[in-house]
């Protein structure tokens, strides 16, 4: 899939579309999944707001420090779920709880944005946890490549009719990496500015 030059964000991270069994997933956390697949076959372009809590809860994230999250997840860790951008905000996929448990255990850990930082290396920018009762707007299934930087598109787009999703404590471990790692690459930029492609079969 073509990229376009100045997109900061093709540039590190394998963008793509849904597949069908991805649309599938995704549909069926709404009230009426026909409609919702209806639509994408008619409107393919087309972002709609679905429910959180049933299929899926989603972490949202500032952009830059989102994308140091799902660097960690790759990198060091067991790869991420499904991962969008929507409004210059990382949106992370994760399993249906998450979005409970990970602020409490942010506070437990003394990372969250408001706590004293204690001899830290940083902290973690305000999470936003949308879990049962709240919605998200999801990107469109095709088209992802051709929109502005962080306008809706898909990053790591679902695939399957069970996407692997991590829990409030993979998502508490990358985002405390990537908080420790803010000053390091601060002062020391990353040298290799290629292109990064993320192999999903590494998921557990």
């Amino acid at each position: 899939m073509s990229r376009t030059q100045d997109d900061p964000i093709a540039d590190r991270f394998d963008i793509s579309d849904v597949t069908p069994d991805g649309a599938a997933w995704l549909a069926s956390a709404g009230t009426y999944p026909r409609s919702t697949l209806a639509l994408w076959r008619e409107r393919p372009d087309a972002p709609v707001v679905l429910p959180c809590g049933s299929a899926f809860d989603v972490v949202t994230a500032p952009a830059i420090f989102g994308r140091r999250m799902v660097d960690r997840l790759w990198d060091e860790g067991p790869g991420s779920g499904p991962v969008a951008t929507y409004r210059g905000r990382m949106l992370l996929f994760a399993t249906p709880g998450t979005a409970q448990r990970l602020p409490s255990l942010l506070g437990w850990e003394e990372w969250g944005a408001d706590a004293p930082e204690r001899g830290r290396t940083g902290s973690v920018p305000p999470l936003l946890c949308h879990g049962k009762g709240d919605a998200v707007t999801v990107p469109a299934p095709a088209g992802a490549a051709a929109r502005a930087p962080f306008d809706s598109r898909w990053l790591v787009a679902p695939d399957t009719h069970r996407p692997w999703l991590p829990g409030a404590e993979i998502l508490l471990w990358a985002a405390v990496r990537a908080a420790r790692a803010t000053v390091r690459i601060s002062i020391f930029p990353p040298a290799d500015q290629d292109a990064k492609v993320y192999d999903v079969s590494r998921r557990r």
